[in-house]
Order: structure tokens, then sequence, then C-alpha cells
């Protein structure tokens, strides 16, 4: 398949791939610049730090563009000179320590550059491959479900304090624990995504109308769930180099804007972070969760889309 691929493929001239390899780690930066100050300022970060514990990995990987199956970069496939020492004072989780091609994982050196090297990746991690191109048709074959409101993350504190457990997060709850338990009680809780229930506490469990589990997790996934398509950014992740640099941080910044919604709606207090709440107990506020909900599941459509073309381009 990889020779089939190289007959296709566009060759990009060095000062091509080299200009969008520099304008995909400036936009990278500018997406991760709160994760990045807090860092610098050795602060926590209870919003966007989830995009990189949850969703384990590391802003230089985000900085590392990748042009995706059937591109040849031409030239030796090495980046300026500059970038090819690493510096040994640099932070690293920034500093990108494999920024030239030919050096990375799952590249070939081929006539006239270098290319992804999808027989290998594929004998590798074909299954992988294979699982999330079964999921992303699976979820966009469904009608999205516009009645959660949000409600999974006020299920994952429930009844915590006569329980003596801690929040997932070090913060406030707006409104006190009474107050959270209450909205639990006098709502239906209908959460299909199984990673959001299993964080469920153990009061809520049976309050929720489905039971997700991992094996139930294709025919559950629908495509209005702030977490499903939150989930975008984790299976660009998973799928590595096979991910044209594009595609990684258009799901990178719809799950970060997904993430402030999501704990908008919840019941921590965020005004701390400079976010208004989405008062889904309040009849405008559930309104405006769907609102958001619907913006978000457009979003991602065009991107599980595109996801899914490239897990075709490189099954047989």
């Amino acid at each position: 398949m990889t020779s089939i691929l190289r007959e296709r493929a566009v060759v990009l001239p060095v000062a091509v791939w080299r200009a969008a390899a520099d304008a995909h780690a400036a936009r990278a930066d500018a997406l991760t610049a709160v994760r990045r100050e807090a860092q610098a300022a050795g602060r926590k970060h209870a919003i966007e730090d989830f995009l990189f514990t949850y969703y384990p990995t590391r802003i230089a990987h985000l900085r590392r563009w990748h042009p995706g199956p059937g591109v040849i970069l031409a030239g030796d496939g090495t980046d300026r000179e500059a970038d090819a020492d690493a510096d040994p004072g640099a932070d690293p989780d920034t500093a990108d320590t494999a920024t030239t091609p030919a050096a990375r994982r799952w590249y070939t050196r081929v006539p006239g550059g270098v290319t992804f090297d999808t027989e290998t990746f594929l004998a590798e991690r074909g299954d992988t491959v294979r699982y999330v191109r079964e999921l992303l048709a699976a979820t966009a074959s469904r009608p999205g479900t516009f009645g959660c409101f949000g409600l999974h993350e006020w299920a994952m504190v429930y009844r915590d304090e006569e329980a003596g457990r801690d929040h997932r997060h070090p913060l406030p709850l707006r409104l006190g624990h009474a107050g959270t338990d209450a909205v639990v009680e006098s709502h239906p809780v209908r959460c299909s995504h199984f990673d959001a229930y299993r964080f469920f506490t153990p009061e809520a469990r049976d309050r929720n109308a489905l039971r997700p589990t991992r094996a139930t997790q294709r025919a559950l996934e629908q495509p209005a769930c702030l977490h499903a398509n939150m989930d975008l950014y984790k299976w660009c992740l998973k799928l590595g180099p096979a991910v044209p640099g594009d595609l990684l941080l258009d799901a990178f910044e719809l799950a970060r804007d997904i993430r402030y919604t999501d704990m908008a709606a919840s019941p921590y207090d965020v005004s701390s972070y400079g976010v208004e709440p989405v008062t889904v107990e309040t009849t405008d506020g559930k309104a405006e969760y769907v609102r958001r909900q619907r913006d978000f599941a457009a979003r991602a459509s065009e991107l599980r889309t595109r996801l899914l073309a490239t897990c075709e381009a490189l099954l047989p």
C-alpha cells in the first residue's frame, strides 16, 4: 500500500512544508497560551489541565506538524539546522525534541524526500485505526440527543459531602452541596458516554437512564454528546502522525471550547477563571446549553467526517 500511496503522493517543496510546520507551531502556541502561562507560574488550571491529563499529551506534540498520508516532504526531511540540536535547558513539556521528520517514528525515506510510512504504521496500529473508524462511523450514523444538560458533571459530585469524598476539582460548588444534590434529584440524568458515566458517584449511577460500558460504547455513542465530541481530539492523538496537523489542531480547539462549556455548565464555581456559569438548573440555562451543544455538534460532524476520511485513506 505504501508504494501505491507514493505513486499518488503530493510532493511539497522544502520551503512550503517548512512554512507549514512553522505556521502549525505558531497556531499551537496560540491555542495553548493559557496552559503555558499557568505552567510558567506553577499554577494548576482546573479547566485547561484536563486537555493534557485526561488526554495525556504534551504541548510539544501539538506543535509538531504532520502532513498525513500520501505526502512527500521534498529534500532530506530535516528542518533548519538550528532546530536539529535540542536545547538542553528547554522545558520538556513544550520543547519539540523531534522536529526533524526524517528522525520521527513511522517516517521513511523515498526517492525525492521523506513520507509517512503507511504500511509500517498499519502493521503496528492497524487495530486502532479500524476501531476508530468503526466508532466514528457508528456515532455519525445516529441522531444527536440534546437533553442531557451537562448533568454528568453534577452526578460526579452527587452526595460527596455526606460520603466524605473530595471533589474531582479544587473549586467550590456554585450552589453548595445541598443545592447540587437537589439539582441531580430533580432532573432526569441521561448520560450515554461511558467515560463520563464511569466517574459518577456510586449514589448517582442508578439515577442514570443508561448503563454505558466500554463494550457498548459503539452502540451508545451519539453525536450531540460533549464528551464524544471532545474525544475527537483523543482519536487524533491515538492516530498520531497519520493525522494531518490542521485536523489535530482543529480537534484540539473544539475540545478546548467544549471543555470551557462543560465546566461552565458544571456544579463548580468557575468565576475565578473569568467564566460565566451556564445555569442548567434554570430554563434559560438549559436553552443556552442546548444552543452551544448544537453548535459543537455541527463542528464535530465536520471533523468526524475528516477523521473518518483519514482512516479510510489508511486502510485497504
